[in-house]
């Protein structure tokens, strides 16, 4: 978030650990161009209020929070009972934490808020928890005439954005409802990083080291890193000059191998580069040293590739290494290694207790996804800097409903074919569509469609059409006191939980991903910002006047 531009006011964690790592990394010492993180504090959430943060910070300059639940209490690697929905996993008191995180949100209402966890989140205790933590976003302070939050999630591969390991992790977006638009479905590799990274791109320059070996701070192997570039090219060159930033490190650091039992290393030298132990065993009749069941092949150890993504780093990489092997030395990954694999710079330093190292590494974020996102935010920001200045925002708490006051005045037509000129006649045509079956629906020319789902759009833009295939197994009916605009009280009477689409608008939802997929309707007839800017009571972009800095004025 640093590298997007962004100026941390504070940075809270319980690990004290790796509060210390960030203090000395971003605030002692750090590269220029990097503003210092104002605050930096050891704090557990269940009891250190938003009100003593806001002391610190203020309550009228939080653009964003961002964090992570701890992701334990819904990572696969602990699954019980085959579908991690166990009854000790269920009860996970970790789980529960989201709340705390969503608490500050409240309280602070940033325009914008992004939750990571891991992809299991999605399935934990049958999905129930994924359910309700956007349920619960989306209303964060409607009690009191709040805006609410448009939520929506979307799934990240590491991977494509740059960093050399297979790490999908689940990310959750809110966006407060009075600003209009939409966050990217997919995010972009930052400038500086290429997509799809091998592992050898990333560490075949650093030293070679026995099991135990190593120094915590050293000089670089200059000869090494030039054979390095030779062998690997380009690729290797950009990662180590502009991710790993090397030029900025003055020595090599944590660039020390734990040592290993003498059955480890000789199971370990029985291994191919990119084969665990069970294909071993399996394909290639390996005896290892380690007891195992014939009729079991055990997935103990796992000796990676240079020629394809790492693993996924995690924390409890610190107990053994097994699944960590070095492609062509016989030991497991040393936390710098397993820094690099994360797009951690080289400068970025983490204490010479090793467990303490691989546990922070395996905890973070990668850099190079938190840049990602941060530079989708700045850009969704800055597209709605108009909102800033507007004082009396016209939302409807409640996402799912649509806004009432048919007779105020709309934005002319202009700016799309598509976008209705009032609310009466966006209900109109809505309800004509909401009585189509599948088959009819599909009947429809493009034209036609379009016409409905701008006027959906318009009517309730607080919903997200990303969420149009992900509504969950939950169904809420709605309080017929809630319903603000006559004639929908049928329509509006039963809505998904997880999404906060009415049912009755599923099938629409689904029209709509179909044609935008098959690439009969484009980007923006698909987001259509335009009838949401309107049904919000927005001027078109195309009405606006602009200051001296490009920012848009009423």
């Amino acid at each position: 978030m640093m590298r997007a531009g962004f100026q941390v006011l504070a940075a809270v964690d319980v690990d004290s650990v790796a509060i210390s790592s960030l203090r000395v990394n971003l605030i002692e010492t750090r590269p220029p161009g990097l503003d210092p993180v104002s605050n930096a504090l050891v704090r557990d959430l269940t009891t250190f209020r938003p009100s003593q943060l806001a002391e610190l910070i203020g309550t009228g300059s939080v653009d964003v929070i961002v964090g992570g639940p701890p992701c334990q209490g819904f990572s696969t690697a602990r699954q019980v009972d085959g579908a991690n929905h166990g009854a000790r996993l269920k009860e996970d008191p970790r789980r529960r934490l989201y709340k705390e995180f969503l608490c500050h949100v409240d309280f602070f209402q940033p325009r914008v808020f992004v939750m990571e966890n891991v992809l299991g989140i999605r399935t934990a205790a049958g999905g129930e928890y994924f359910t309700h933590m956007q349920k619960e976003a989306r209303v964060l302070g409607a009690n009191i005439g709040r805006p609410g939050y448009r939520v929506h999630s979307q799934i990240e591969d590491a991977w494509q954005l740059g960093v050399p390991q297979k790490r999908r992790r689940q990310i959750i977006i809110g966006l407060r409802n009075d600003l209009p638009g939409y966050f990217p479905s997919v995010l972009k590799p930052v400038s500086r990083a290429e997509a799809q990274p091998c592992l050898g791109e990333a560490i075949g320059d650093l030293p070679i080291l026995r099991a135990g070996g190593g120094e915590d701070e050293r000089d670089y192997d200059p000869g090494r890193r030039a054979e390095h570039f030779r062998r690997f090219g380009n690729k290797a060159r950009r990662y180590l000059n502009h991710v790993l930033e090397i030029g900025l490190a003055q020595h090599l650091t944590n660039h020390v191998a734990r040592p290993h039992s003498e059955r480890d290393l000789c199971d370990f030298a029985l291994l191919q580069e990119g084969e665990n132990s069970a294909t071993a065993i399996r394909d290639r009749g390996v005896v290892f040293q380690f007891p195992y069941k014939k009729d079991h092949f055990k997935d103990r150890y796992t000796r990676q590739s240079r020629w394809r993504p790492c693993s996924t780093i995690v924390a409890h990489l610190s107990k053994d290494g097994l699944m960590f092997i070095h492609p062509t030395q016989n030991r497991s990954i040393t936390p710098r290694e397993a820094a690099r694999v994360q797009s951690f710079p080289d400068w970025f330093r983490f204490p010479e207790a090793r467990t303490h190292s691989f546990r922070l590494i395996g905890n973070a974020v990668p850099p190079l996804i938190g840049e990602s996102l941060g530079l989708a935010i700045k850009a969704f920001l800055k597209s709605g800097r108009i909102l800033r200045t507007d004082a009396k925002r016209r939302i409807a708490p409640l996402s799912t409903m649509p806004h009432s006051g048919s007779q105020r005045p709309m934005v002319s037509n202009k700016a799309s074919a598509y976008v209705p000129n009032s609310q009466i006649e966006a209900a109109r045509v809505l309800g004509i569509l909401a009585e189509l079956n599948r088959h009819d629906l599909r009947a429809l020319t493009a034209r036609e469609f379009l016409r409905g789902w701008h006027a959906l759009l318009f009517l309730f833009p607080g919903l997200h059409p990303d969420n149009a295939l992900d509504h969950g197994d939950i169904i809420e009916t709605t309080s017929g006191s809630k319903v603000v605009l006559g004639g929908f009280e049928k329509l509006l009477s039963r809505h998904y939980v997880r999404s906060g689409w009415p049912v009755l608008l599923d099938l629409i939802g689904r029209e709509a991903w179909r044609r935008y997929e098959s690439g009969e309707i484009g980007d923006d007839d698909f987001y259509c910002v335009k009838a949401q800017r309107a049904g919000m009571g927005y001027p078109c972009e195309s009405e606006l006047k602009t200051d001296d800095e490009g920012a848009a004025i009423q």
